[in-house]
């Protein structure tokens, strides 16, 4: 039997909290648990949405209310995890030209532990300040 660890179990919600809290210097706006915004140095890096008219099921037509925002370095990639349609990432017009990709929390569950922390340190590196970047990137032995 092999035993799984913790970085390709599936990823929870609670991850996404853990691992965002868990970046340097981070704050949250909005202290509310079940729609926080994680900061660092002032600019949003994920956040829990509240529901819109631009993300609705296909079905019911009613507004998913279960979305996160993840900021991405790219364009080229946030193609790379929106491109594939079996990925659980996904955007809407209204961010059409912005620089983030959005999962639904009913599908956190689809990515690994592993894969959530990279987005996330992603979404911080993209966000944060080059100096407060690059030591985060010399500390993790990535620069």
């Amino acid at each position: 039997m092999t035993r799984r660890t913790r970085s390709d179990r599936p990823a929870t919600v609670a991850d996404i909290h853990d691992l965002a809290l868990a970046m340097p210097h981070v704050t949250i706006w909005n202290d509310d648990r079940s729609r926080p915004i994680y900061q660092v140095g002032g600019k949003s890096f994920v956040f829990f949405r509240t529901p819109r008219p631009d993300a609705v099921d296909p079905d019911t037509g009613e507004r998913y209310d279960d979305v996160v925002v993840f900021w991405v370095p790219s364009a080229d990639d946030k193609l790379a995890l929106i491109g594939d349609e079996n990925s659980p990432f996904f955007t809407t017009g209204h961010f059409d030209g912005h620089l983030s990709v959005l999962l639904r929390t009913s599908r956190v569950g689809e990515l690994s532990h592993a894969e959530l922390a990279e987005v996330i340190s992603d979404a911080w590196l993209s966000r944060a300040s080059a100096r407060r970047a690059r030591l985060w990137l010399e500390e993790h032995g990535l620069q």
